[in-house]
């Protein structure tokens, strides 16, 4: 009998693994917001934009833990109505004690709506569930995989042109008068509050009218026929016990692991210095980019769904200088090309990506490091974060580059020391054509010229410089008297399985 088993649950998994999301899912409008519009934030916005009319309040937050407190205070403080939307939300301390601020607020009558890609939600079905079980709380999933648990990698075999589209945007918003847009996902790597390596990532604190623009984006993805009501697709699913919820609160709140990110809430004064005007905020003009939601469902080139070609006008054709920060880095034969040209027409163009043992997608590395000899020929300037560095000390912006171990997740990009752009956009193929992104565009010299100055002070020390030698041969510079001939920090399997990807035709979904 034993000889049809394996047959016959390969059939089944192959039947569960074509079964299809829910038909005619209905998708009530949302709740109507309540609550006093008399608050301090309210008030603080009201003041600051009457002082500064047609800009926005940015302050970056460069560090993990001033990230995460960022977040957690923002939602401790709302009133009325908080949205977040995210790519990945880990079950880990950081995420648990995210979900809980959200119930929390719930509590006090606040509207809440999570809308989390489903590629991000593994493993989180019974919290999810009781989540949305709470009245004053509303979880979709966007793009959502048909098959829950152990079943769900089969969606990838069976519908993968569907899933292999993704919702790749952050925002979190509080009363729709403060939003956190930026690179970080919700996850202990992307605050740095785990094991290292962490995350070195960016995002914006964005307060004014600019933050209506954040509000308008959510609003769409959350009525787009992708974002599916969580109990249409856990319909029978059996949500976590609250015992079992508390109880893992409860070992947060005595793991000595997670002293570091409590007490960054508890220390925190950063959002209580916006409130009161005195943290160092810029006044700029704000403007957000985003994609269409329908971009999941277009096809490839669809540029009107696009937000690339407005990112592009709005950032305008550099003249002087170009500094790029993306972890990855897949910039195609037409993108090097192009960067290739700036270079060569007396453009600086300054690059910090990931190195090879840095970076956690090794074949993206790889569409990399097909391009590398091209850029550096132009003159392109190309630095790879290094694995492990010298931590510097702490001042402006210096968290950008997270711990002593860390790899980029940060991405962002500065034109002429004028402007600068921070959100979840990578500069590849994915970004460009396959998932959704979004990201702010600020006019601001002095924030373009952080990271200018980042490139000039900081990165050098924690990263590989690229080069070519006499006989076009690639080095990498360490500031030790020798340049060492090969992919740093890694093996010989390890680089040879990178150059065996660079010539495989995957380049498009990188």
């Amino acid at each position: 009998m034993r000889t049809w088993m394996p047959a016959a649950l390969m059939a089944a998994a192959i039947t569960w693994g074509c079964a299809g999301l829910p038909q005619d899912v209905p998708r009530p409008p949302p709740e109507p917001v309540t609550g006093s519009t008399d608050t301090p934030l309210d008030r603080r916005v009201a003041a600051a934009t009457a002082a500064h009319p047609g800009l926005a309040g940015v302050h970056p937050l460069p560090d993990g833990h001033g990230a995460f407190a960022a977040r957690m205070l923002a939602a401790r403080g709302a009133a009325r109505s908080l949205d977040v939307q995210v790519y990945i939300w880990h079950g880990d301390a950081t995420g648990t004690l995210l979900f809980e601020e959200a119930r929390r607020a719930a509590d006090r009558g606040v509207r809440v709506r999570l809308l989390i890609d489903d590629n991000g939600t593994a493993g989180l079905d019974p919290v999810l569930a009781m989540l949305d079980a709470h009245p004053s709380i509303e979880v979709r999933l966007f793009n959502p995989f048909a098959q829950r648990g152990a079943l769900r990698v089969l969606g990838f075999a069976t519908e993968f042109t569907r899933l292999n589209r993704r919702m790749h945007n952050k925002s979190f918003t509080v009363d729709q008068r403060l939003s956190i847009v930026g690179g970080r996902n919700i996850g202990d790597e992307y605050f740095a509050a785990g094991e290292e390596p962490a995350f070195a990532d960016l995002d914006l604190v964005v307060i004014g009218d600019a933050v209506r623009e954040v509000s308008e984006t959510f609003e769409r993805y959350w009525s787009d026929p992708a974002a599916y009501p969580v109990a249409a697709l856990l319909a029978g699913a059996a949500p976590m016990p609250v015992d079992d919820w508390t109880g893992r609160l409860e070992e947060i709140a005595v793991d000595p692991a997670t002293a570091t990110y409590r007490r960054a809430v508890a220390t925190s004064t950063l959002v209580s210095e916006l409130l009161a005007g005195t943290v160092p905020s810029e006044w700029a003009r704000a403007r957000l980019f985003a994609d269409d939601p329908a971009k999941i469902r277009e096809p490839m080139g669809t540029r009107s769904v696009q937000m690339l070609p407005k990112l592009t006008a709005a950032l305008g054709t550099p003249r002087r200088t170009l500094d790029l920060v993306s972890p990855y880095f897949v910039p195609g034969e037409a993108g090097a090309e192009a960067l290739a040209t700036l270079a060569t027409g007396g453009v600086r163009v300054r690059l910090l990506t990931n190195s090879l043992a840095a970076t956690d997608v090794s074949a993206v590395h790889a569409g990399y490091a097909k391009r590398r000899e091209t850029l550096l020929r132009a003159g392109v300037e190309l630095l790879e974060l290094r694995p492990r560095f010298a931590q510097p000390p702490r001042g402006d912006g210096a968290g950008l580059t997270g711990s002593s171990r860390a790899s980029l997740h940060a991405k962002t990009f500065s034109v002429d020391g004028e402007r600068i752009f921070v959100g979840s956009f990578n500069f590849d193929p994915r970004s460009a054509e396959l998932n959704t992104e979004m990201g702010f565009v600020v006019d601001s010299a002095p924030l373009a010229m952080r990271l200018s100055n980042l490139f000039d002070t900081i990165f050098p020390s924690m990263a590989y410089r690229v080069a070519l030698d006499a006989q076009g041969r690639l080095r990498w510079l360490d500031g030790t008297a020798e340049p060492l001939t090969s992919e740093p920090g890694v093996g010989l399997l390890r680089r040879a399985l990178v150059r065996m990807l660079s010539w495989l035709p995957i380049e498009w979904m990188l």
